[in-house]
């Protein structure tokens, strides 16, 4: 299969690293472009998503983005569900043991997942997509085959992985079940015959654990493609739901379009080269213009066009101030607040703030409406949720939520 390399630019938009990549060979196995033109078939594309929590944000779209694009340039995408690896828990990162879930949980997660990403992956075109889930081959292994895999590796290798030095150096305990998820990562790679593996900027450690594994049985070695890590809105931090500094796949338009509206003006460019395939050289010059035109863009990906120029008017309403008037305002159900509830508590159980002692700064000073009208009583309280069922709670000019029983 041919490719021109200056139709190649997909390849390396958003793209950090590839490896090997010798760009002055054209040796097909350390020059990915020369895999790419000599290859008589589609590459296979491997992209590995470990189904541990329910929700996906923008973070986790980048590595999906990457897998669309290969999908568009006639390759099959081969997205792998890790609900045997999702059992161990990856270690990347972590500077102590994961949770351990159940199958029960992973299984649920899994749906969940593939629900989200449907809005970017082509599950339509013949041939173009493959769902596997790596209990097909994990489940299989016996001691024999396990012990087999342990002996490719190290303790020292592993040991020069991040995450593991650093717990190793602090005393932290290392269990040797969270030895075994690079190689069964890495098996992966083995199973599906994985040309390209795609992943974060924290993940090439696995991904050079799968070419290894693959040269150990005698395939070709893959690809590594890594792809950078989505700093938050919050500008300094990675995105992460535990943060509060992310935008959810599936969130709804109105909460999706605020918050890629306030995006720092540093992480605009960012945000447009890794979350959008709007082209960099023609973007607004109004730094206001241009977090307007990507938060549309993002929007109507996950939901519609309709739907965005829908929420871009319901914000511009609301930082208007006139909050009854908005429509699809996110929801807060009050069914799990004990009343009486002081408004300091309310504005932090809903999120608005993420402390009591900041929604009473908020409230101090003269932040907070209700339903439009400015509350500076520090000590109001509500006695029954009918009080506040419907009304719109907001803090500044951009954060709101409507109240329901």
């Amino acid at each position: 299969m041919s490719s021109d390399p200056s139709q190649l630019s997909w390849l390396y938009r958003g793209t950090e690293e590839i490896f090997p990549h010798r760009p002055d060979s054209d040796d097909k196995n350390e020059n990915l472009l020369a895999r790419l033109a000599k290859s008589e078939r589609p590459l296979r594309v491997k992209l590995g998503i470990d189904p541990t929590g329910a929700d996906l944000h923008l973070g986790h779209s980048i590595p999906v983005r990457k897998l669309r694009a290969f999908q568009d340039a006639g390759h099959t995408a081969v997205l792998i569900i890790g609900d045997f690896t999702a059992q161990i828990g990856d270690p990347t990162g972590k500077s102590e043991v994961r949770r351990q879930l159940t199958a029960a949980e992973v299984k649920q997660n899994a749906q969940t997942y593939l629900d989200q990403v449907r809005s970017i992956l082509d599950f339509d075109t013949p041939g173009r997509i493959e769902i596997r889930y790596n209990s097909e081959w994990l489940s299989k292994l016996d001691l024999a085959k396990i012990q087999e895999l342990l002996s490719t590796m190290t303790v020292g290798q592993m040991l020069a992985k991040e995450g593991f030095a650093l717990r190793y150096e602090q005393g932290t305990p290392i269990y040797l079940h969270e030895f075994l998820y690079p190689l069964m990562q890495g098996y992966d790679s083995v199973a599906v015959q994985s040309d390209v593996e795609l992943g974060g900027t924290d993940q090439k450690f696995n991904i050079a654990v799968g070419r290894d594994l693959q040269r150990y049985f005698g395939q070709t070695p893959q690809f590594g493609m890594l792809m950078p890590i989505l700093i938050g809105t919050d500008g300094t931090q990675k995105m992460s739901k535990s943060l509060n500094n992310y935008v959810g796949m599936s969130e709804d338009p109105l909460t999706m379009y605020s918050k890629l509206e306030k995006t720092p003006d540093a992480l605009v460019r960012q945000y447009f080269e890794l979350l959008t395939n709007l082209p960099l050289d023609r973007l607004p010059e109004n730094p206001r213009e241009c977090q307007k035109l990507l938060a549309i863009d993002v929007v109507s990906q996950y939901h519609s066009p309709e739907a965005a120029q829908e929420a871009q008017k319901s914000a511009q309403t609301l930082v208007q101030g006139d909050a009854k008037q908005a429509d699809a305002v996110p929801e807060f159900s009050l069914s799990g607040v004990n009343f009486p509830a002081p408004l300091y508590y309310l504005i932090s159980a809903t999120g608005l703030c993420k402390t009591s002692s900041d929604a009473r700064r908020q409230v101090q000073g003269g932040a907070v409406r209700l339903d439009g009208d400015r509350i500076d009583d520090v000590n109001m309280s509500y006695e029954s949720p009918t009080e506040l069922d419907g009304k719109v709670l907001q803090v500044g000019k951009k954060k709101f939520i409507r109240l329901v029983k």
